[in-house]
C-alpha cells in the first residue's frame, strides 16, 4: 500500500474518530471505525509519525501524503489530549453525585503519582496480566446451561480476602456474542489487587434463547455469589454489579428488579438484590418509552426479531418489563452511570434520560459521567480513558463501601 492511501486512511480514521459518523445505520462501521482510532491514539499517533519521516527521509517525497499525515498528527493529538480531559470529567462527576467531601470517606486521598497516566502499563495495552490477582476459571452457578453458566473468581493473590466486598462483572455483545474473560478484565484486576471479590460471568445468548433468558441468569449468578461467595472470602451481603453494553443494560435491570420473581424460576424466595449499580453505555430503554427514534428503531429493527423474539404489536409488556428506565422505583440502590459522549451504538440520550429518572425516582444517590469524545466499550482496554475510568470507579466503589455499608454492618 503506498504511503498516500495510508495516511488517507488515517486521516479518514482519525476524522472519524473525532466526530463519528452518526445514523442507526451508520452506527457499526462508525463505532468500529474510530473505536480502536479513538482508544489507541498515542500508538497510531507513533505508527503515523514514523512512517512520515521514513517517507520524508526517503527519495520520493508524496507532499499530499505528508500533508495528510501531518493533519493526522494533530487530530490523534486532540484525541490523547481529550482522553486525559476524562480524569477531571470523572472527578467532577464524584463530586457533584457524592459531595466534595467523599474523599474523606475513601481508606486514603488519590495521590498524584495514583491519578497519572500509567503510560509503562498502555505500551502493551492487551496484554493484560497481573500478577497480584489469581482468578479461579469456570465454576459452574448453573449446571444446566453448560459453559454459558459458568464464572470466574478474581481475588487477592498473596493475602486471602475476608469478608470483601464483592464485584459482578456482566460482558456485553448485544446479547448475542461474548464471554466472561473479555470485557471488565482492567477494572477486575484492579479491584482485586486492592482486596475486592470479582465474579465476572457467562450468560445465555440469543438467539438461541430469547429474553429473559439473560437477567434470569445474572439472577442466578447473584443467588450463587449470596450461597458461595464466603468461601473465596467475599461478604454475601455487599454487592455491587457492572457491565459494559448488553451488559450494562442487564446490570441496571438487575439491580432494579430484585422481587420479579418471574425471573428467578426455581429460586423465587432467594435475595437477589444488590447494593450499586455501575452500567457502562447502557441500553436503558427496550419499549421506545423514551420517544427517542434510535431507541425505536433499535426496538424494531434488533431487539424484536433477535433478543425477544416478538414485535411491540404483539407484547408491548415484554419491552416495558426489559426497560431499566421504566423500572425505576424509589428503592432503586446506589447508581453510578457512564456513557461516552460520542457513542454511535447506543447515543447518548439514553443514559441522559435515564439519569433523569433515577434522580427524579430514587432516594439513592445518582452519579453520572458523560466522557467526552468517548465511544462505545471504552473500558474494554487498557487505555488512557479506560485508566482514568477505573480508577474513578475504585475511588466510588470505595466510597459506597466506607460510607454506606460499613455504617450499615456497625448499626447491626
Amino acid at each position: 500500500m503506498s504511503f498516500l492511501r495510508r495516511q488517507a486512511i488515517t486521516a479518514a480514521l482519525t476524522a472519524n474518530a473525532i466526530r463519528p459518523l452518526p445514523g442507526f445505520r451508520a452506527g457499526i462501521p462508525a463505532f468500529f471505525a474510530g473505536w480502536l482510532t479513538g482508544e489507541l491514539a498515542p500508538h497510531v499517533l507513533a505508527a503515523t509519525t514514523a512512517d512520515a519521516l521514513a517517507h520524508a527521509t526517503g527519495p520520493r517525497r508524496d507532499a499530499r501524503g505528508l500533508a495528510l499525515a501531518g493533519a493526522s498528527a494533530l487530530g490523534l493529538g486532540y484525541l490523547i489530549a481529550q482522553s486525559r480531559q476524562v480524569a477531571t470529567c470523572a472527578e467532577e462527576a464524584l463530586v457533584e453525585g457524592l459531595g466534595a467531601d467523599y474523599v474523606e470517606k475513601l481508606d486514603a486521598a488519590p495521590t498524584p503519582a495514583e491519578l497519572a497516566v500509567p503510560w509503562r502499563k498502555l505500551v502493551y495495552p492487551f496484554r493484560m496480566r497481573e500478577p497480584r490477582v489469581t482468578v479461579h476459571k469456570n465454576i459452574a452457578y448453573d449446571d444446566g446451561t453448560g459453559r454459558r453458566g459458568l464464572l470466574d473468581v478474581y481475588v487477592p493473590a498473596d493475602t486471602p480476602p475476608q469478608g470483601a466486598p464483592v464485584l459482578l462483572q456482566v460482558h456485553g455483545g448485544g446479547w448475542t456474542i461474548g464471554n466472561k474473560d473479555q470485557q471488565g478484565i482492567p477494572l477486575m484486576q484492579h479491584l482485586a489487587a486492592k482486596g475486592w471479590v470479582c465474579v465476572a460471568i457467562n450468560y445465555r445468548l440469543s438467539p438461541k434463547h430469547a429474553f429473559p433468558a439473560h437477567v434470569i441468569d445474572v439472577k442466578k449468578a447473584i443467588a450463587w455469589i449470596k450461597e458461595h461467595i464466603e468461601a473465596y472470602g467475599g461478604d454475601p451481603d455487599y454487592v455491587a454489579i457492572t457491565g459494559g453494553s448488553a451488559g450494562g443494560h442487564l446490570c441496571a435491570l438487575a439491580a432494579l428488579t430484585p422481587d420479579r420473581k418471574e425471573w428467578q424460576p426455581g429460586f423465587e424466595d432467594v435475595d437477589t438484590s444488590v447494593q450499586v449499580a455501575v452500567p457502562h453505555y447502557g441500553v436503558y430503554d427496550f419499549a421506545g418509552s423514551t420517544g427517542l427514534r434510535s431507541a425505536e428503531q433499535l426496538r424494531d429493527l434488533f431487539l424484536a426479531p433477535r433478543i425477544l423474539q416478538t414485535t411491540w404489536a404483539e407484547d408491548p409488556e415484554a419491552f416495558e418489563a426489559a426497560s431499566p428506565i421504566l423500572q425505576v422505583s424509589e428503592d432503586a440502590p446506589d447508581f453510578f452511570v457512564l456513557h461516552g459522549q460520542y457513542d454511535t451504538l447506543v447515543p447518548v440520550d439514553q443514559a441522559r434520560l435515564f439519569v433523569e429518572e433515577l434522580r427524579r425516582t430514587s432516594k439513592r444517590s445518582v452519579t453520572y459521567a458523560e466522557l467526552p469524545g468517548a465511544q462505545h466499550a471504552f473500558d474494554v482496554f487498557p487505555s488512557i480513558r479506560s485508566s482514568h475510568i477505573v480508577r474513578a470507579i475504585d475511588r466510588y466503589l470505595h466510597w459506597h463501601w466506607n460510607s454506606v455499608a460499613k455504617p450499615e454492618r456497625a448499626k447491626a
